[in-house]
Parts: C-alpha cells; sequence; structure tokens
C-alpha cells in the first residue's frame, strides 16, 4: 500500500521585473536545530565526555578535602589546640582568613560543576560545540583547552569586552 504524498507547497515570491515565481516547498518546518549540525563525530564526543568526567571526579576531591581539610573543623581543631585555654587573636584571624579563602575555592569549583553538568548535557542534546550566541562551531583546540566552552573565543571576548560576564 502507498502512502500519500504530501502536496508540496509553493510561496510566491516577486520579482524586479513584477513577474511572480513560485518557490516549491516540502511541507516541512525548518527549526534552527535542524539547521545547526554538530561538527563533531561520535567518537570526539565521547573524547569530550570523558575529559569532562575527569574534570569533575577531580572537582568533587577538591571540594571534598577542603571540606574535610577546614570546613568541616571548629576553630580549636584547625588550630591544633584541643586544650580548653582560649586561642591568640592572630591565630583565630589566621584560622578565619584559611576558612573563608577555603569557602571561596569551594564556590568556584562549584560553579565549575555546574558548567561541566551543562557540557555534559549539551552533549546529550546534540549542542555541544556550537556557540550558543553565534550558532558557530567552536574550534576543537579551544574545547580541548576549555572543554566545557559554551562561545566562540570571538563571542567569549566581545562579551568580556562589554562586561556581560
Amino acid at each position: 500500500m502507498k502512502k500519500p504524498r504530501k502536496k508540496a507547497s509553493s510561496q510566491k515570491k516577486t520579482t524586479q521585473s513584477g513577474r511572480t515565481n513560485r518557490k516549491k516547498t516540502s511541507g516541512k518546518k525548518r527549526t534552527s536545530a535542524s539547521r545547526k549540525k554538530n561538527p563533531f563525530t561520535k567518537k570526539e564526543l565521547n573524547e569530550f565526555r570523558e575529559l569532562l568526567l575527569n574534570i569533575k571526579e577531580d572537582t568533587l576531591t577538591r571540594i571534598r578535602e577542603a571540606s574535610e581539610n577546614s570546613l568541616m573543623k571548629s576553630p580549636k581543631e584547625m588550630a591544633g589546640d584541643m586544650s580548653g585555654y582560649s586561642l591568640h587573636m592572630a591565630d583565630v584571624a589566621s584560622d578565619n582568613y584559611e576558612r573563608d579563602f577555603n569557602l571561596g575555592l569551594v564556590s568556584t569549583e562549584r560553579e565549575l560543576l555546574m558548567q561541566i553538568d551543562n557540557a555534559l548535557t549539551r552533549i546529550e542534546e546534540g549542542r555541544y560545540g556550537i556557540c550558543e550566541i553565534s550558532g558557530k562551531p567552536i574550534k576543537k583546540t579551544r574545547l580541548r583547552a576549555v572543554p566545557f566552552a559554551r562561545y566562540t573565543r570571538e563571542v567569549q571576548e566581545q562579551l568580556e569586552r562589554e562586561g556581560k560576564i
């Protein structure tokens, strides 16, 4: 049994001479996603996925170590003083600085984790390696250096000049 064909719709187009030409279309709507094909092979995407997963594991390890070394300890434990005596103010200030510094590191590492997770999602959705603003492919050398990059180098520089990121 033959499937009925969809009738091709026609669109009118007027030329400069005033003539009307009809352009046949397939009836299918084009989306921006169908025009932008992923520039990488499955093998390359798997390599980038592995790279991202390795970076994620290293980042999680750094967060865990920072949490165990300073964020989960009391001020007395950090100073190495387990007695009931008070601590010197300079020691307390130094320990507080170290604790705040580690909190900042953990915060930065969490942001990196979010970027990595977003990149892994883009791989699954077939959008990895395509600039989110220009729609142009991101160069492989850039992605090897910054595998969670969302923009081409040119777009990234433009955004940084404008202070948007």
